[in-house]
């Protein structure tokens, strides 16, 4: 096995670094940048984020309240996505769609979708028991204005 040396010069300006294209990660590496952008979206409002090995009880990650009284179980999602095995289970999902990340708990995510889509009518909800896009309509979009959690910056 060889061993892998980090570089001993400094980089220089951060201005002057490459910055990634999200298209060239791999899945792994996209799981990981999106969850850097949702935690740094939380903190915000006071969570701590704490990425899981694997999947808790249908969770990615935990964000822990700095007052102590709150932490949510979250699955992290590229985009919309509703699934059966995530139902009554008090987790969130946070996904994005273009450059909006939202935060929702997941059975009123269900329940949007229900109201404002055709998404639960589907062949794939029915029988494969989970719904993903990554596009809203303007409905939903809409109705699901009080659960942005933040743009991309």
């Amino acid at each position: 096995m060889t061993e892998h040396t980090q570089p001993t010069t400094p980089l220089g300006p951060v201005s002057r670094w490459p910055q990634i294209k999200y298209a060239e990660l791999n899945a792994n590496q996209k799981e990981i940048y999106n969850f850097q952008k949702v935690a740094a979206l939380l903190a915000e409002f006071g969570f701590n984020c704490i990425k899981l090995a694997d999947d808790w009880q249908g969770a990615d990650f935990l964000a822990y309240h700095h007052h102590g009284d709150r932490t949510l179980n979250v699955q992290l999602k590229a985009g919309l996505e509703i699934h059966k095995k995530y139902q009554s289970k008090a987790l969130y999902i946070a996904f994005r769609a273009k450059e909006t990340w939202y935060l929702i708990e997941h059975d009123a995510l269900v329940e949007l979708c229900g109201q404002h889509t055709t998404f639960l009518n589907t062949k794939e909800w029915k029988e494969k028991h989970r719904y993903y896009t990554a596009t809203l309509n303007a409905k939903l979009r809409e109705a699901l204005a009080p659960f942005v959690l933040g743009t991309e910056f």
